[in-house]
């Protein structure tokens, strides 16, 4: 029987389907396989070569967009005239860095008629590898030692507080566990030089890294959670293969988490379980993951819960899942053309 509802325009960032991907062609797929009406996709890039904007049967139509950097008022002007060609009923963003300015965005774009399901700049702030630790001391969450710094000589002192190894962080993303103090200070040059300061130093933490996707309703209820064990990772510490596992402690972690903090919208918990049987949250990802699409296949469509509740439609928690579900990422050389790649270049979508 045809489906005759009317048809959804979802807006999704996150294209770089690459070696170190963006969340946004999981997301697609999962708004694709669990909405239940017809969908347009429209892709809003940074570069011109995210793959995701030549994938033509993924995303319909492209657009690029300002870099989180040009501020918000350029990223508004940019959405204006998208919206005004296509009708946007809803936003998804999924990096890290671009969300300061869609959640500054979120009562503007509403005003347009234009959903998000974002949280909230203070639920933001909260998480942050910056504020990480106090946040786990606030709320009885285990999470590693560390020491923000915006100066190279201040690695001596968490030298003298961690020991090796340490790990330090960027801003926004990467991670290079260091061996030594020379290990550590190219560290501390290479990641300023891409994410700027401050620098995060963690203590290492030894033990098996689980990743939980979770998807909260901002009123303090877990709509979905799925722990995943990484099973084969990258150079880059990136998941290139992980099963959905069974473990009441790793739900309960991420349940607490949501209660916590009331987290609306899509994130991710890394997690660390030790030799002990702790578990210690490294970080706390904003936003829906990478490997996002096993939700959808182990039973738990995180994206397209997300786009009900987005749109004000009832979507109950889920209580059930597929444990022993895998996923294994793979590269394919996708074929477009010159024409493309020049009219996304000089035209600014495609």
């Amino acid at each position: 029987m045809e489906n005759t509802e009317k048809q959804l325009t979802i807006a999704v960032t996150g294209l770089n389907a690459i070696d170190s991907p963006g969340p946004g062609i999981a997301v697609i797929r999962g708004l694709r396989d669990g909405l239940n009406r017809p969908v347009r996709i429209i892709g809003l890039a940074y570069e011109t070569l995210e793959p995701g904007i030549y994938m033509h049967e993924v995303v319909d139509k492209t657009y690029q967009i300002p870099y989180p950097a040009a501020g918000s008022e350029n990223l508004l002007r940019r959405l204006r005239y998208i919206h005004e060609k296509e009708n946007l009923q809803l936003i998804i963003p999924n990096f890290d860095a671009e969300l300061h300015n869609f959640i500054k965005l979120a009562p503007t774009l509403k005003s347009m008629g234009i959903a998000t399901f974002l949280p909230t700049q203070e639920q933001f702030d909260a998480r942050d590898k910056i504020n990480l630790f106090k946040f786990g001391e606030k709320h009885g969450l285990l999470v590693p030692r560390d020491k923000v710094i915006n100066n190279i000589s201040e690695l001596n002192a968490c030298e003298e507080s961690f020991g090796y190894p340490l790990v330090v962080k960027g801003k926004f993303y990467d991670a290079v566990v260091a061996h030594t103090m020379e290990q550590a200070q190219k560290a501390f040059y290479k990641l300023v030089a891409k994410w700027g300061f401050p620098i995060i130093v963690q203590e290492f933490i030894k033990g098996t890294e689980i990743n939980i996707a979770i998807l909260g309703d901002g009123k303090g209820n877990a709509i979905s959670i799925i722990p995943m064990r990484k099973l084969y990772i990258t150079d880059k510490g990136k998941a290139w293969a992980g099963i959905t596992l069974e473990d009441d402690a790793l739900i309960k972690v991420a349940r607490d988490f949501v209660e916590a903090t009331n987290w609306k919208g899509g994130c991710e918990l890394e997690i660390m379980r030790t030799d002990k049987n702790e578990l210690y949250i490294m970080e706390i990802n904003p936003r829906f993951p990478a490997w996002i699409y096993l939700t959808a296949a182990a039973g738990q469509n995180q994206p397209a819960a997300l786009a009900r509740m987005a749109l004000g439609e009832a979507q109950p928690p889920y209580s059930e899942y597929e444990v022993g579900k895998i996923f294994i990422r793979y590269s394919w050389d996708h074929i477009t053309d010159i024409k493309e790649f020049h009219q996304i270049s000089g035209m600014g979508e495609l």
